[in-house]
């Protein structure tokens, strides 16, 4: 059974259509990447899928008692509030020292408890919002552009520390980017999103498909085979430099759109 299914999703914001006629489903253990362009409803089928945002029509349905850890694509901090990192994972409700300490551990970010919120760097930041998100022990997990800011070792590091919170925790994640490079090779399915669903599936045959490619361009080849050649020793330099180019130039074509 899956964990969280939607059925026929229609949600317009003010009079802008947002999402239309959209199914999802998210099983036990998987992680999903939702990819597509800028106004494409990403964000709003996330904040839908946690119940934020209710649908004109369809319907989203949650396992009984189902624990959702969700990481929004930006919090604001006012600086001028002197907020550690320990009592911001105590707010709303209070956390036990021990379970602070472990939740941020597991998200990489264990020396962070006694640090304040307006000092921290855009990937620590990141790291103690997962923190948050992991303390309930999430069922599935929920991220939105997590590493958006960050550069490409941060984002890749971020990336490799959600892998290792799904080996541990079991959880299933479901992960909004716009940097498929780094997502594709942990993700078990791909969900190319433009107000409806394009395509989905493996990451391998959505990047050969007519619509993903219609939506990011013949680039975005090029990316997955980055993410290939950065584990390899077998290509030569320029080789490997010509498509990390070409990555770049579809990362800002994706984001810009987003």
């Amino acid at each position: 059974m899956s964990l969280i299914e939607a059925n026929g999703l229609q949600v317009t914001l003010g009079e802008h259509p947002v999402l239309q006629g959209v199914d999802f489903h998210v099983d036990p253990g998987e992680i999903v990447t939702i990819v597509g362009p800028n106004g494409s409803g990403k964000s709003t089928l996330l904040r839908t899928l946690i119940g934020a945002v209710k649908p004109q029509s369809g319907k989203v349905t949650r396992k009984p008692g189902l624990r959702l850890g969700y990481v929004p694509q930006k919090l604001q901090i006012d600086a001028t509030l002197p907020l550690t990192v320990g009592r911001f994972l105590s707010l709303p409700h209070r956390v036990d020292r021990a379970a602070r300490r472990a939740a941020l551990e597991e998200a990489g970010a264990g020396t962070l408890e006694d640090r304040p919120m307006a000092g921290l760097s855009g990937g620590q930041f990141q790291r103690v919002l997962l923190a948050r998100a992991i303390l309930s022990r999430p069922e599935v997990l929920l991220l939105d552009e997590p590493t958006q800011g960050l550069d490409q070792p941060g984002s890749a590091a971020f990336y490799r520390q959600i892998e290792q919170i799904r080996a541990r925790l079991g959880c299933a994640v479901v992960m909004v980017s716009h940097e498929l490079h780094v997502v594709m090779s942990a993700s078990d399915r791909v969900v190319c999103l433009n107000g409806h669903v394009c395509c989905q599936g493996h990451p391998e045959t959505v990047a050969q498909a007519a619509e993903y490619r219609a939506l990011f361009g013949t680039g975005t080849h090029g990316a997955l085979a980055l993410y290939r050649h950065e584990h390899s020793h077998s290509h030569d330099h320029d080789h490997d430099h010509d498509h990390e180019h070409g990555h770049h130039d579809h990362s800002h074509q994706s984001h810009a759109g987003h």
